[in-house]
């Protein structure tokens, strides 16, 4: 494979053809898919399939050796290393949709958890709300409660205090009936006396007179009494069982004033008994004539008592006015105050209302709250539940990760750590087809190498080359990015790569490499490379990776390097090359190279990135030769490095990208060159040479490897052994004219084609 083939000798076989069958096309779980491989081989016969349904299946698979018939059975070692990569192609296809199911898996899982965290943030919000409201109500109906209370309290003490004045204004009452007691017994006593002194006439007239005023008026004053005791009764029946002590007070002074009339009546009889003794009397006049000196002192005496009984009756009726105006006044204070307190009541009792009501609402609320607590519970352990899945999900993405780079590197390598790809570019119309009609170029349509041979005829003679791929003068940049997706790839897991584009001056290198950035159909593999770097580092942020990029551009021109992003560098230089700078190349113990104040730029967007390019493609050095009117002067170099950190699984990758632009090959004869580009050739020439010598010195396992030969080739050291990945395309030209130089570019391309580089291709089988 990759050996120049003649067009008579070398048969070809039948290419094997592989396809995915879907054992359950009604499952949505990529763990349900198993891929079938079937292969045809060139006696028709059809060979067993493969499926994978688990990883050991996967394992099985990479543990498979090579069998051939004996150690030179090439054919039939490359008819089944076609056919592992194939199966390969099938397994990874396979693990990309379990990898797709277990993406779209998270992502359902995370919006779950989401809106799951977010209900759960609402319902605690509402709860919270709540709480806060019944706090609030709460406190006011504890603050209304301690008012009343309050309130309350001062009411009963105000009507204790007039209870107690009227427990006052019933012991002055009782202290009065005391002293009326005291008069009856003096009155009783001077109804005695005048019995004794009836049988004196005139005193008993004058004293009968006189007694007959005081009675008048003692009735006057119990009829007085009488009428207010009446209307005291009265007025003390309209209040509460609690005044029912004022009524037995009252009357008990009826009773006494009803003893007072019957002792009244009692006189009146006396008195009639004393007119029957008159006429007795008068017999008696005559001795109680003699006494009568003695009754006028008794009288003197006795009217000084009346007079002392009168004012302390007078006292005593001013007492009682002053007690019926307190009565009064209490009486008032008693109803306004029984107003107030029934008015309380109602307040009281609503209150308590209020209360019952609140309370009951917070009953209810703790029963929510309860079943909200309950719910959360529930909830939260949904949220773990799920967060277990997630967990699990995340874990078998990274080992499904780790196994798709492990098969991905796998792929690369059975297909070779060096690969060569071939482009033709379309036929010019003011160049191309101005010196000759005849098609020089031609591809084979047999199955087998389909899309990988081309054939060049020079002086009547055909040549035969197959290589990795070969795309055809219709094939567009996105076919072409298609095919080297994998290698880009692989820069992300961690790896070395490089890829560069050699051939004649004007035969599309820059073309592939660039492209027209203005048009997106266009654009070279530097930018979709880029685009596709940065999208697929985005993409596995959800995985727990973060991407850290440098990028640097320089030229290799005349074997002195420049810095093409340096700020103080001109648009401009001359073939001297007027340096300010001398650049040193050096590689680490870890393989990495370190030039000497090359200017590197941190890049976080393609956007960054492009107006780098921009910037260097601006002062690269191009020329005019008469091959090509803007022919690259000069190799360009693209490097990005990549430095990437899963914190979850503390992985670490540093994987390089070298794109580059290799100077156009030309033969002096040819290109016309004088002067300084007659040595810009020689350089350019030179250094294509020296790569060519590094290559062939790998591929044959040569002790000493030239590396130092040319600065290209330093430069490219790291990518050109061990595990790098590397990648050439060669571009030709498919006019007559160029036919030679297409010849030479063809034949250098097979040659690096047919070198082993890195972890052999015949040996990969084993070492899995």
């Amino acid at each position: 494979m990759g050996k120049m083939v003649g067009s008579a000798t070398n048969p070809r076989a039948v290419r094997p053809v592989a396809f995915p069958v879907n054992a359950d096309s009604n499952s949505g779980v990529p763990g349900d898919q198993t891929t079938v491989f079937a292969a045809v081989g060139s006696d028709g016969g059809s060979m067993a399939g493969t499926e994978f349904g688990c990883r050991d299946d996967v394992e099985r698979l990479l543990a498979e050796k090579m069998r051939g018939k004996n150690r030179t059975d090439y054919k039939g070692k490359s008819e089944q290393m076609i056919e592992y990569i194939k199966r390969l192609r099938i397994c990874v296809r396979w693990f990309m949709e379990l990898e797709d199911g277990y993406m779209e898996e998270q992502a359902k899982l995370r919006t779950m958890l989401g809106s799951e965290e977010e209900r759960h943030g609402e319902l605690e919000l509402q709860l919270r709300a709540k709480m806060d409201e019944l706090d609030a109500t709460t406190r006011e109906l504890r603050e209304q409660n301690s008012s009343l209370q309050e309130k309350l309290t001062n009411e009963e003490l105000e009507k204790l205090a007039a209870v107690k004045s009227y427990e006052n204004e019933r012991e002055a009452r009782v202290a009065a009936e005391t002293s009326r007691d005291a008069l009856s017994t003096d009155l009783e006593r001077v109804t005695q006396e005048k019995k004794r002194s009836s049988d004196q006439l005139k005193m008993l007239q004058e004293t009968n007179r006189r007694l007959q005023e005081y009675n008048t008026s003692l009735q006057q004053y119990n009829s007085n009494l009488q009428n207010e005791a009446n209307k005291n009764g009265e007025t003390i029946s309209r209040f509460q069982k609690e005044k029912s002590v004022i009524m037995e007070s009252l009357t008990t002074a009826r009773d006494l004033a009803n003893s007072l009339k019957s002792q009244l009546d009692a006189s009146r009889s006396s008195q009639q008994k004393a007119m029957k003794l008159k006429e007795e009397l008068r017999k008696e006049v005559s001795c109680l004539r003699i006494e009568l000196q003695q009754v006028r002192d008794d009288r003197d005496h006795f009217s000084t008592q009346v007079q002392s009984l009168t004012l302390e009756v007078d006292n005593y009726r001013e007492l009682t006015k002053k007690s019926t105006k307190d009565l009064d006044n209490i009486t008032l204070k008693i109803i306004a105050l029984e107003k107030t307190c029934s008015s309380q009541r109602v307040k009281i009792q609503f209150l308590e209302d209020q209360l019952a009501a609140s309370s009951e609402k917070l009953k209810r609320a703790d029963l929510t709250t309860i079943e909200t607590m309950t719910e959360y519970e529930e909830l939260k352990t949904t949220v773990d539940h799920l967060q277990d899945r997630l967990t699990e999900a995340e874990f078998q993405i990274v080992e499904a990760e780790k196994l798709r780079k492990k098969l991905h590197n796998t792929i690369l390598e059975l297909k070779g750590n060096i690969r060569v790809f071939c482009r033709v570019r379309p036929l010019l119309p003011d160049s191309d087809l101005s010196d000759t009609d005849r098609e020089v170029v031609s591809y084979p349509t047999s199955i087998e190498y389909l899309g990988r041979g081309i054939d060049l005829t020079h002086n009547a003679q055909m040549y035969n080359f197959t290589f990795d791929k070969v795309f055809n003068h219709e094939a567009s940049q996105e076919d072409v990015f298609v095919e080297i997706s994998q290698l880009v790839q692989s820069a992300l897991d961690g790896y070395k790569v490089c890829i560069f584009a050699y051939g004649q001056t004007g035969s599309g290198k820059t073309y592939t490499m660039m492209g027209d950035t203005g048009c997106a159909e266009q654009k070279g593999l530097i930018p979709r490379s880029l685009e596709q770097i940065f999208q697929t580092s985005q993409s596995l942020q959800c995985q727990g990776w973060k991407y850290k990029m440098q990028a640097s551009t320089l030229e290799i021109y005349n074997e002195t390097i420049r810095d093409l992003l340096s700020p103080g560098r001109p648009s401009t230089l001359d073939a001297s090359g007027g340096l300010c700078k001398q650049y040193t190349i050096k590689h680490d113990s870890n393989g990495n190279t370190i030039i000497s104040d090359l200017t590197i730029v941190d890049v976080c967007s393609i956007k960054e990135v492009s107006f780098l390019l921009q910037q260097a493609a601006q002062s690269r050095s191009v020329g005019r030769t008469q091959m090509n009117e803007q022919s690259s002067r000069s190799h360009f170099v693209f490097t990005l490095r990549i430095f990437g950190v899963n914190e979850s699984t503390e992985q670490q990758v540093q994987g390089v990208l070298n794109l580059i632009d290799l100077a156009g090959s030309e033969r002096l004869a040819k290109s016309g060159s004088t002067g300084d580009r007659l040595k810009e050739t020689q350089a350019i020439n030179k250094s294509l040479s020296a790569l060519s010598d590094v290559i062939f010195a790998i591929g044959k396992k040569d002790e000493h490897v030239p590396f130092r030969n040319s600065k290209l080739t330093y430069l490219l050291q790291p990518c050109l052994g061990g595990d790098s990945k590397t990648l050439m395309f060669v571009n030709i030209s498919p006019g007559a004219s160029s036919v030679g130089e297409s010849l030479c570019s063809l034949r250098f391309a097979a040659r690096v084609n047919s070198c082993e580089i890195g972890i052999p291709r015949r040996q990969i089988q084993i070492r899995c």
